[in-house]
Formats: C-alpha cells, sequence, structure tokens
C-alpha cells in the first residue's frame, strides 16, 4: 500500500470549507497527527478551526487497529461536540473511506469520508454527516503532509 495518510506517522495541515444546511460555506483550518504503537494500533488528533466565524472548534480523538497487510480497520472516536463514535474503514488503492455512527444517539448521526491520494504529501478529504436520511453538513478540504 502507498498511503502516507494514517498508514505512517505525521502531522498533516487541514485546509477546506464547511457546509451546513441552509448555511453558507465558511473557511475551515486545522491540524491532524498520526502516532503509531508497535502493536499495529494508530491514534489520531485533529483539531478543526473556523476563522472569522462564531463557529465552535471541533476536535477528534481516534484510536484504531490495523494488521499489517490488512486492507480493513475499526476505530473509536472521541468527539468534543457529539461524544462516543464508533467507526469502520477500508484501505484502497487511492482512497481510504471511513464510515461512523454516533454511540447512543436518538437522532441516528452518522458519517462518511474519502480520503483520496493526490500525492505522498497531498489527500482531498470529502466527509459528510447525516442526521437520519437527511445531509447535515460536509467538508472539503486539501491534507498537506507537513515536513518534521
Amino acid at each position: 500500500m502507498d498511503h502516507t495518510f494514517l498508514l505512517e506517522p505525521g502531522r498533516w495541515s487541514i485546509e477546506g470549507h464547511w457546509l451546513e444546511r441552509y448555511g453558507v460555506p465558511m473557511s475551515v483550518k486545522g491540524m491532524t497527527l498520526v502516532a503509531w504503537s508497535r502493536d499495529n494500533w494508530f491514534t489520531m488528533a485533529t483539531k478543526l478551526i473556523f476563522p472569522g466565524s462564531d463557529r465552535s472548534e471541533i476536535s477528534l480523538q481516534y484510536k484504531g487497529r490495523l494488521d499489517n497487510g490488512e486492507r480493513q480497520y475499526s476505530f473509536l472516536l472521541q468527539h468534543n461536540l457529539l461524544g462516543k463514535i464508533e467507526g469502520e474503514g477500508w484501505i484502497g488503492i487511492d482512497t481510504i473511506m471511513q464510515h461512523y455512527w454516533v454511540m447512543g444517539d436518538r437522532q441516528r448521526r452518522s458519517g462518511y469520508e474519502t480520503i483520496h491520494r493526490i500525492s505522498k504529501d497531498t489527500y482531498y478529504l470529502s466527509s459528510a454527516m447525516m442526521t437520519g436520511h437527511v445531509l447535515t453538513d460536509t467538508l472539503e478540504a486539501n491534507l498537506e503532509r507537513q515536513s518534521t
């Protein structure tokens, strides 16, 4: 697998746009840190901010496991606004796909994201959140690997 995002430790900047239902697109910026332990567990910490907006920042703490040579993984996520989230991911040839759902949520919120490789240092993220069967917000952003 030639992916560098998620499969290798690193620091990634995020820059793009967030769109909420009935809203106007707003700028979003952030950072993701990826780390791996020796026993095939990864952690990922992401923080998103919305410059020029009064929207609250979003912080996410992932923990997941991906065995060597496997293409599927599961993860747990702590979201500062939504709480506990569970999900699964698939490693494709050029894209990493993730599906997740908010645990114990009466609104049945879930989401899906694709992280498409442009180059070893650049990915394009497209993400959507749903409440039941209704699309509620989306994120489109470039991910750029930062040199260490």
